[in-house]
């Protein structure tokens, strides 16, 4: 496929849509993934409703199935022969992220899977014996074992964070299974030899929180202080969110999983090489530590105020081989780019689908 990468800016008042005025794909041709205002007659999928942010706090019922090792919880919306689209969150968020991407999209006809990580919310080992293994490889597993419950062959898949990291992953070794990907802070697939690497002490200093976790005071220290710990990370990502109390208690009871800080803190002990990971994921891990090239057509986002450590768009762009592009979000958008501008990403599923080719 052809590779036209763009940037561009998005202000939080141009993410809000009024009538047929939506965001589609202009010149898919030559491979760009452009925007421009739909006319009249835009295929319908291409439509998102005007919904005021901040009003949407809820999905309805959840879903529980068993997916590989796990029995998973999570959030459908739309019709169920709609185009799959799965959203993955990240640390330390929850399926909430997406409360209000999930019906713009599932408006415009998607059917919108998002599940509970392992180790978050409703989401359970089917052993008490598993490993609970929070290394990269094991959670994309654990997405395509999702597809293969649901019976998903081929699905759109957005996230960020670990959600970020997974989507790459995914798309990277099962590219037959990703119609499209958006990714919030673009490539994030890691390496444990690469993580032993030491950075320049600014670089370092943002990623204290890991460190602490190498220690057992910091395993004892955030399963003590999960929630005021998780509060303090919000802070720090997204600087200029002001999010109220009632919506992280809502994210932070996904946090109260019976296996939730020994995921987080082997997540975290195993980029530093200090956790070893399971044999069976060995082959996936030598894979990903070569950095491949993901092909599926992907956008790209960062918020403009992410205080959470991050790689610079110019320094991935190269790591997409597809039809690519690359957006900025405006107006005081952090690291939980979803929940805070959810026009913005679920936009940026309508417009990928627009040149997957199907």
């Amino acid at each position: 496929m052809d590779k036209f990468v763009t940037s561009e800016g998005f202000d939080r008042h141009r993410r809000h849509f009024f009538g047929t005025a939506a965001m589609t794909i202009a010149a898919a041709q030559l491979g760009a993934i452009g925007v421009v205002r739909a006319q009249s007659d835009a295929p319908k999928v291409t439509q998102l409703p005007t919904i005021k942010e901040g009003t949407k706090t809820s999905f309805g019922p959840l879903k529980q199935i068993d997916a590989g090792i796990l029995n998973v919880g999570y959030a459908e919306a739309g019709p169920a022969n709609g185009s799959p689209v799965i959203l993955l969150h990240g640390w330390p968020y929850d399926i909430h992220s997406f409360v209000e991407v999930a019906p713009l999209l599932a408006s415009a006809g998607y059917r919108v899977i998002v599940p509970y990580l392992r180790g978050y919310g409703a989401t359970r080992f089917l052993s008490n014996e598993a490993p609970r293994n929070g290394q990269q490889a094991a959670l994309a597993v654990d997405a395509i074992d999702l597809m293969d419950a649901l019976k998903i062959e081929k699905a759109i898949i957005g996230g960020f964070d670990w959600g970020g990291r997974t989507v790459n992953i995914m798309a990277a070794l099962w590219p037959q299974r990703c119609k499209a990907m958006v990714s919030v802070s673009g490539y994030l697939i890691g390496n444990q030899e690469a993580g032993k690497m030491p950075l320049p002490p600014k670089a370092e200093l943002q990623w204290w929180y890991q460190f602490y976790f190498a220690t057992e005071r910091g395993r004892q220290g955030y399963d003590k202080y999960r929630r005021d710990f998780s509060r303090l990370i919000w802070q720090i990502a997204s600087p200029q969110w002001d999010f109220d109390d009632a919506t992280f208690d809502r994210s932070a009871a996904a946090f109260d999983n019976p296996d939730h800080v020994a995921i987080v803190i082997d997540n975290y002990r195993w980029r530093l090489g200090i956790a070893e990971g399971e044999v069976k994921y060995a082959d996936l891990e030598k894979r990903l530590a070569q950095a491949p090239v993901i092909s599926v057509p992907t956008i790209t986002m960062e918020g403009d105020a992410n205080g959470a450590p991050h790689p610079e768009p110019a320094a991935y762009a190269k790591m997409f081989s597809g039809k690519y592009a690359h957006r900025t979000i405006k107006g005081g958008i952090g690291h939980n780019l979803p929940q805070e501008a959810p026009h913005a990403f679920a936009e940026a599923v309508v417009d990928v689908d627009k040149v997957s080719g199907g």
